[in-house]
Formats: C-alpha cells, sequence, structure tokens
C-alpha cells in the first residue's frame, strides 16, 4: 500500500514538473506563454444599445422595416446619444411610411451630429419617398457637395431624376 502511494506521489510530481504557477497562481504550461483570458473590465466596450443595433440592422438590411424600427426604437432608449441609431429609426419609419415619426427621429439625430452628409442624404431619400421632389433635390444636392463621388448620393441623385420623368395621368399636375 506504502508503494502504491509512493507511486502515485512520483507520477503527480512527474505531471506537475512541466508546469509553473504565473502571477495569479493558476498553474500554466512551462513553455507556454501566458493566454489571456479575461478582458480588463477597463477594457471592454459594451453599451445597452449594442445588441438591439445590431438586430435593427440586419433587419433592415433584410428589408424587415417595421421590426428594424423597433430594434432601433430599443436602441435610442437605452443609448439616447447613440446619433446612428437614430438615423437608422427615420430610415426604418421612412420606409413604413411614418414620415411623422421619421421627422421626429431626424431631429434628434439633428441635434446630436447637425446636418452631416449622411442625414441629408437620408432626409433627401426621405423626401423623395414623400413626393417633394424640389426639397428631396435641395437635401441631395447639399449631401453631393460635400461628397461629390459618394455612390449612394450619386444614385439617389439618378433615382430622384428618374422620379420626375414618371408619367403623369390626365388631371395630374
Amino acid at each position: 500500500m506504502r508503494a502504491l502511494c509512493v507511486a502515485f506521489i512520483v507520477a503527480l510530481g512527474a505531471g506537475l514538473a512541466g508546469c509553473q504557477t504565473d502571477s495569479t497562481g493558476s498553474l500554466a504550461a512551462a513553455d507556454a506563454p501566458p493566454t489571456v483570458t479575461v478582458q480588463d473590465p477597463g477594457d471592454v466596450k459594451y453599451y445597452p444599445s449594442d445588441e438591439p443595433m445590431r438586430l435593427a440592422t440586419e433587419h433592415f438590411d433584410r428589408g424587415n422595416f417595421g421590426i428594424a424600427a423597433k430594434y432601433y426604437e430599443d436602441a435610442t432608449t437605452k443609448a439616447p446619444k447613440d446619433a446612428e441609431a437614430w438615423i437608422g429609426l427615420a430610415a426604418s419609419y421612412d420606409r413604413i411610411g411614418r414620415f411623422d415619426l421619421a421627422d421626429r427621429a431626424y431631429k434628434q439625430a439633428i441635434k446630436l451630429v447637425g446636418e452631416n452628409t449622411q442625414v441629408l442624404n437620408n432626409l433627401g431619400y426621405s423626401y423623395m419617398l414623400r413626393g417633394n421632389y424640389a426639397e428631396a433635390r435641395r437635401k441631395l444636392m447639399a449631401a453631393h457637395e460635400r461628397e461629390p463621388e459618394n455612390d449612394v448620393i450619386n444614385n439617389n441623385l439618378r433615382l430622384l431624376d428618374s422620379s420626375g420623368r414618371v408619367v403623369k395621368r390626365d388631371g395630374e399636375n
């Protein structure tokens, strides 16, 4: 029995010979560099709106604008200073025809970032969806002046130009 205990201790000692204790008291392989498994809490960047924003963007890209709006609403509630969430919310509202709500969301975004290029482009698209082509052109041209090579803005201007060529029926202006 005693010989069995000694053999066990020798085997255990041989198994531990290749390990060392790191500064935290954990065992680590002697030749392997330490692996960081936990981030310093100061390095972790988590925002409560991250998950709703991810889902909102995913649904928007799939064309599920009503669902996207719900997730953007959640994101703006959790992070009211997140301009990207407000812009996404406004664009979602535009796509479901809730222009009254889109206007409110654009106002919040403008309070946070001003009328930047993205906001101007989105507003131009919004006005185009509403049929207000003059205001759409004004906003899109303001965006175009800032970024003349922006493909999204240029495509929206082409779309606007083709929207003006819609055949008018008898009695329409």
